[in-house]
């Protein structure tokens, strides 16, 4: 197989493995009392890819990464952004760092 179809094969596992874990997330922090919105902001590309609500009130950007996922420049320029307005943004690497999310958020933490 050549390394161009590895490396496809690889991007498309990726790519599930991220789809698998922000699936997972939001099903988890709805059933914990909390409203969580897919964040789409036409011509702003790389904005966070979630928007949650804590049944406390609280709001907080939130940005899913697998373990090996990293910010592109305009993520980290956009994240950069919403920080410099006060607002509280997470990026998450994996199902250790949702784990705990949820859990602060469960336990009332978030």
């Amino acid at each position: 197989m050549s390394h161009e179809k590895t490396g496809g094969y690889e991007m498309e596992k990726s790519i599930r493995r991220e789809a698998n874990l922000e699936r997972s997330f939001c099903n988890r922090l709805r059933k914990a009392g909390c409203l969580v919105y897919k964040f789409v902001s036409p011509g702003n590309d790389g904005v966070p890819d979630r928007i949650v609500v804590t049944s406390g009130g609280r709001v907080i950007f939130v940005e899913l990464k697998t373990e090996r996922g990293e910010l592109s420049d305009i993520q980290n320029y956009q994240i950069g952004r919403i920080r410099d307005h006060g607002q509280d943004v997470r990026v998450l690497y994996g199902k250790d760092d949702v784990d705990r999310f949820v859990s602060d958020v469960q336990e009332g933490r978030l």
